[in-house]
C-alpha cells in the first residue's frame, strides 16, 4: 500500500494568514505523513464566468513557492479546464484524493465546494471520507476573529491600502515582472526607474505614491515606487508601474525579471506646475521610504 497523506486544497491564491492557518493545521496532524497542497490553475473563475475572473495576489510560481514555505511537503497543481470542471464531486474523490493523492487527512476551508457546478461541500466530502476511508478536517480561514479571504485582501490592494493587505497576507504584496524601457524621463531628472512589465493578471494597487522593496537577481534595495500615468509632464502615457532604487545610480536593469513589494502608501498621484516642484516632492518622497524601510 502507498504511504497516505495530509492533503490541504484550495485556490491558495496570495498564501494569506487563513490559508496558513489550514497549512500550520496539517503540520499538527502530519505525523510523518506527507503534506500535499492540492492548488488549481487557472483561478476556477476564469472557466465558469471569464468576464469576473479575479486579478491574482500572487503568480503561480510564488504560490508554489509559498506554499512549500508554510509547510507542504509537495505542491500539486491541477489544470483547471471544463474537462476538470465537469467532474463529479465523486469522481474527484475518488481519481484525485484517493487514487492519486493517497490522502488519509483532507483540510479544507468551511466553504469548500469542489465537482461539476461546486455540488460537492464539506457535508459531502465527510461522507465520502467514511467511505473511502480518510478523515475530514474542517477550518475557519480567520485570524484574530476576522475571516480572512484573497477577496478582501485583493480589494485592499486595489484601493492602495497596502499596509491592511500585509498585515493579512503576513509579507508585502509583491508584482512580479520583467524590466522595460519607459521615457528614460527618471533618468534625465536624476532619479533613474525600473519600469515593470509583463504585470498582466497580477493585482496592481491604486495610482500613488509607495515606499517598498526592488529585488533584480541576487539585489535588494529599498525604493520609492510610482504608480500611474505622470501628469505632470505632457502627453499621454499608460499606467506604469515604476520603482526608484534608494541611492542607486548607473544600475543597467533592462530585460531582467524583478519584483516590486509595496509597503506603505505614501501619497496619491499628483500634477505639480513644473518640475522643480516634483523635484522638491520626489526628495521628500525618497527621505520617507528610506526611513520607513530603514525601520
Amino acid at each position: 500500500m502507498s504511504e497516505t497523506s495530509v492533503v490541504v486544497i484550495g485556490v491558495f491564491d496570495g498564501v494569506h494568514k487563513g490559508h496558513q492557518l489550514l497549512l500550520n493545521r496539517a503540520k499538527e496532524s502530519a505525523d510523518g505523513r506527507s503534506i500535499i497542497a492540492l492548488t488549481f490553475d487557472p483561478h476556477p473563475t476564469t472557466v465558469f464566468a471569464p468576464d469576473r475572473a479575479p486579478t491574482m495576489l500572487t503568480t503561480l510560481a510564488d504560490r508554489v513557492e509559498l506554499l512549500k514555505i508554510h509547510n507542504a511537503d509537495q505542491v500539486a497543481v491541477m489544470k483547471f479546464n471544463e474537462k476538470f470542471a465537469a467532474m463529479s464531486p465523486e469522481d474527484f474523490v475518488q481519481t484525485v484524493l484517493v487514487n492519486q493523492l493517497h490522502a488519509s487527512t483532507v483540510i479544507v476551508g468551511k466553504n469548500f465546494t469542489y465537482g461539476h457546478k461546486a455540488a460537492g461541500n464539506v457535508d459531502s466530502l465527510i461522507q465520502s471520507g467514511i467511505t473511502h476511508n480518510f478523515t475530514v478536517d474542517v477550518q475557519e480561514l480567520k485570524a484574530d476573529t476576522e475571516v480572512i479571504s484573497s477577496s478582501r485582501i485583493r480589494k485592499l490592494v486595489i484601493e492602495g491600502k497596502v499596509e491592511e493587505a500585509r498585515e493579512l497576507l503576513s509579507r508585502p504584496h509583491r508584482l512580479d515582472g520583467v524590466v522595460v524601457h519607459g521615457e528614460k524621463r527618471g533618468r534625465e531628472i536624476g532619479y533613474p526607474t525600473a519600469n515593470l512589465g509583463n504585470i498582466d493578471g497580477q493585482t496592481i494597487p491604486a495610482d500613488g505614491i509607495y515606499a517598498g522593496w526592488l529585488t533584480v537577481g541576487i539585489n535588494f534595495w529599498p525604493a520609492a515606487i510610482s504608480i500611474g500615468t505622470n501628469p505632470t509632464f505632457e502627453g499621454a502615457r499608460g499606467r506604469q508601474v515604476e520603482a526608484y532604487a534608494l541611492d542607486q545610480q548607473g544600475l543597467d536593469l533592462y530585460d531582467k525579471n524583478a519584483s516590486i513589494e509595496f509597503g506603505w502608501y505614501l501619497r496619491p498621484t499628483l500634477k505639480f506646475d513644473g518640475l522643480d516642484e516634483l523635484l522638491v516632492q520626489m526628495k521628500k518622497d525618497c527621505d520617507k521610504a528610506r526611513e520607513l524601510t530603514e525601520k
